[in-house]
């Protein structure tokens, strides 16, 4: 059974890696835009912030394919989704309802995130991670 865990674990990395090594890699063609986006929202440094947030996801993905250092990896996500979260999806001051809506699913989908980040930094990366063979974690 123990097989499975680890399939399972892997499984969940690749997942949330989905989640953010393209939408990383999407910022690499659009940092003037991005930056842009965060200034307007109040961000201080926003061009700073714009490098920092490419290096979180696409790093963090990376690490996550890989089951690399899974605890300190966890905790940098989880931090780095909250404050995007806090940042950019806050639907309840948006007065349009359609727009809100959009916001919450996107603000939900954050938090469950967050969850199965809170599962891989209890669980480790599994077997099936770099170096291959070992429990990392």
């Amino acid at each position: 059974m123990r097989i499975l865990d680890d399939l399972a674990l892997l499984l969940g990395r690749l997942c949330m890696a989905a989640l953010f090594l393209p939408v990383g890699i999407g910022k690499i063609g659009n940092i003037a835009g991005f930056s842009a986006m965060l200034a307007a929202k109040g961000v201080p440094m926003p061009e700073l912030m714009t490098y920092l947030t490419i290096l979180v996801e696409v790093g963090g993905g990376v690490l996550l394919v890989l089951g690399l250092l899974p605890r300190i990896v966890a905790v940098i996500l989880i931090g780095f989704t909250a404050i995007a979260t806090a940042t950019s999806h806050v639907f309840w001051g948006i007065p349009d309802a359609g727009a809100a809506a959009a916001q919450q699913i996107h603000f939900f989908k954050n938090v469950g995130l967050i969850g199965g980040l809170l599962f891989y930094f209890a669980a480790g990366a599994g077997r099936f991670a770099v170096p291959f063979g070992r429990k990392a974690g």
